[in-house]
């Protein structure tokens, strides 16, 4: 059995020249593999990806990737971690708690629009994960804990609209944050089939501002009680 290393450090591979052993920080190693496995996964889907061709681009084994990650499932798993976690985030992270509620509203869609339009990977992930219906994410434990967090920055905001007389009440976070995914994911994901039929392309940077506002028209407007 092959010792594991000390924590933090790779396991020493020694070049079949015979040089001196490399050794990396494992969390810059674990961040290559993940970066390297979000393009090939996104590009092939979780079938047609091939953990050997990750290793090559790497200059790596699959047997080092398998030290890491424990198998192809296990990768592909992390990915569509790292990928979640980055939106959940950044949702998080946002400061809409000095913002009137509609101010806030149209920040945080426009965060969702920016996050999207800047990381069609995510995409294309969220998309091959609903073929398989979802079967992976619901083994995750981190996956699931996610969605609590970001409902609760939207149900704040709601709460302070619908206390300022705002918002009408019988729309819930979860609601609110279905819109605003769908209208973002859709200008990534149908962007070459709408372009093909309808001769527009949704992320032309020449409309950029224009979608943007009309997310946030949209949301407000649908939000808004008259």
């Amino acid at each position: 059995m092959t010792a594991r290393p000390s924590e933090g450090v790779e396991p020493a591979a020694t070049p079949p020249s015979g040089g001196p052993v490399r050794v990396r920080d494992a969390d810059r190693t674990r961040a290559e593999i993940l970066e390297v496995a979000t393009a090939e996964f996104a590009d092939r889907g979780y079938a047609g990806a091939r953990v050997n061709e990750i290793a090559d681009k790497l200059s790596t084994t699959k047997r080092m990737i398998y030290y890491y990650f424990g198998g192809k499932e296990q990768l592909y798993v992390a990915v569509l971690e790292q990928a979640y976690n980055r939106i959940r985030g950044l949702e998080q992270q946002v400061d809409v708690e000095h913002l009137d509620p509609v101010e806030a509203i149209r920040e945080l869609a426009g965060l969702t629009f920016d996050h999207h339009e800047a990381h069609p990977e995510f995409i294309r992930l969220v998309s091959i994960e609903n073929i398989h219906r979802a079967e992976h994410i619901t083994r995750s434990e981190v996956l699931s804990g996610l969605a609590t967090p970001a409902l609760d920055v939207l149900g704040r905001i709601l709460e302070r609209g619908r206390d300022a007389g705002v918002f009408r009440d019988d729309v819930d976070a979860l609601d609110v944050h279905q819109v605003i995914s769908a209208f973002c994911v859709f200008r990534t994901a149908n962007r070459h089939t709408f372009g093909a039929i309808f001769g527009r392309d949704v992320l032309d940077p020449a409309r950029r501002e224009h979608q943007r506002r009309m997310l946030g028209d949209l949301v407000v407007d649908w939000l808004t009680v008259r």
